[in-house]
């Protein structure tokens, strides 16, 4: 029966996204790699390059996966602060829960931290998804103004930024195992901070 090749690096690709969001970058060998997409090291290289080609393709697939569930979640609401404030709780339970949607930001952020003084293409990757990220919520704000759900006066890209940080601090805090309904709270807290915004019509 004939292979199919496409279908093979999609699994592959799955697979070392579980294996490098788990343990990092630096934190996966080559041995472990090739047990985890059971695959021999030269078909690893033929397929993907290099671990750093491998790591760039699942980090790019792992973005994309991200970008589909905050679309996927955004169009469950019909009010785009409310749909805003539904996934930042969502971050805070998924930081509580490895495996649950949309966590999957969290692998982003540790490539920033960890590859910043030892991989810059990689760190560079990883800023460019976050600046990527930063944009859609932008472009949603933006939205939420044009329907007069937040101020007028409210500048959307600089709460964006807010948004952004304030997601990347509760990931940092998540790292040091605060429990969930510290993080809980804390996504509460994130949520809140958009009714301050909110359009008085």
């Amino acid at each position: 029966m004939a292979r199919h090749p496409r279908y093979d690096r999609k699994i592959a690709l799955e697979k070392a996204v579980g294996l490098f969001w788990e343990k990092g970058y630096h934190g996966s060998s080559m041995k472990q790699i090739e047990q985890t997409l059971d695959m021999r090291p030269g078909s690893i290289y033929a397929t993907f390059g290099s671990k750093d080609g491998l790591f760039s393709e699942a980090l790019a697939s792992y973005a994309e996966q991200g970008g589909r569930e905050l679309a996927a979640h955004m169009n469950r609401f019909d009010s785009v602060i409310e749909g805003l404030q539904a996934y930042l709780r969502a971050i805070a339970v998924g930081c509580g829960q490895d495996d649950a949607p949309p966590s999957r930001a969290c692998m982003i952020v540790k490539t920033l931290l960890e590859a910043s003084n030892t991989n810059p293409a990689l760190a560079d990757q990883a800023n460019g998804i976050l600046s990527a990220i930063e944009h859609s919520f932008e472009e949603l704000l933006d939205r939420a103004k044009a329907r007069g759900e937040l101020k007028a006066s409210a500048d959307s890209g600089r709460l964006a930024r807010l948004l952004q940080a304030q997601i990347m601090g509760l990931r940092a805090m998540a790292e040091r195992n605060p429990g969930p309904r510290t993080l809980q709270d804390l996504g509460n807290d994130m949520a809140s901070l958009l009714d301050g915004y909110r359009s008085q019509h």
